[in-house]
């Protein structure tokens, strides 16, 4: 099975580069794509209507389709999948799913896709594993660590920063934006290698852990 996985942004695809082959083991093969920020759904689901912005929901309608003819040339045994990676942040569960698969829906050929969404944010898939944290980072902090609910809506980066960053999620806020995502990007490669893929308590990375299992098996 191949697997074209396609995230939001650099901090996620330096997660997944490492994730991944813990998950999908050998005899696989993945590409991470990654985009310049989430964006929003297109109305007209035509989407694209800027390429050179790279926000990959703006795009994702065109992507699939295009992934759709793609998959259907690929020669006979040749098994490939589309995973789309991204964050819920505040939007309803169901409601920001039905939209996704709306647009699959209006592929004319659909390529074999995933929606697996991180609730809320990415960095719960590492709060998920709290010895992988302390592994990375020894000195963070316990009384913020035990106190978080797994997939919460609590300002989840923000809740790790302050458990790990040199004075919490408000100083490195003040840094701006590309602080954070250097600081995102450096915990994905910190936190990452020490991940138990099997035991990870977020539900969310478990079911993008089982989604991609569930492919990878079909043609083991």
């Amino acid at each position: 099975m191949h697997f074209e996985i396609l995230v939001e942004d650099r901090s996620g695809k330096k997660a997944l580069d490492i994730l991944v082959p813990m998950i999908i083991g050998n005899g696989h093969t993945f590409k991470i794509i990654a985009y310049k920020g989430i964006g929003h759904i297109p109305r007209n689901l035509a989407g694209d209507k800027d390429a050179g912005e790279r926000l990959l929901l703006d795009r994702l309608p065109r992507l699939l389709a295009g992934y759709g003819k793609t998959f259907a040339m690929y020669p006979k045994g040749y098994s490939a999948a589309v995973i789309l990676v991204c964050d819920l942040d505040d939007k309803c569960l169901q409601t920001f799913r039905r939209k996704l698969l709306d647009i699959l829906s209006a592929c004319r050929r659909k390529p074999e896709t995933r929606f697996c969404l991180a609730i809320e944010e990415g960095e719960a898939w590492f709060l998920g594993d709290i010895p992988a944290v302390k592994a990375a980072y020894p000195a963070a902090k316990d009384v913020i660590l035990n106190k978080y609910k797994n997939d919460s809506i609590c300002g989840t980066w923000e809740w790790l920063a302050d458990a790990v960053y040199k004075d919490g999620s408000t100083a490195l806020s003040a840094r701006g934006w590309q602080a954070v995502g250097a600081e995102k990007s450096r915990w994905a490669e910190k936190i990452g290698p020490h991940m138990n893929v099997a035991k990870n308590a977020s539900p969310s990375f478990v079911h993008f852990r089982e989604k991609l299992r569930e492919l990878a098996e079909t043609v083991a």
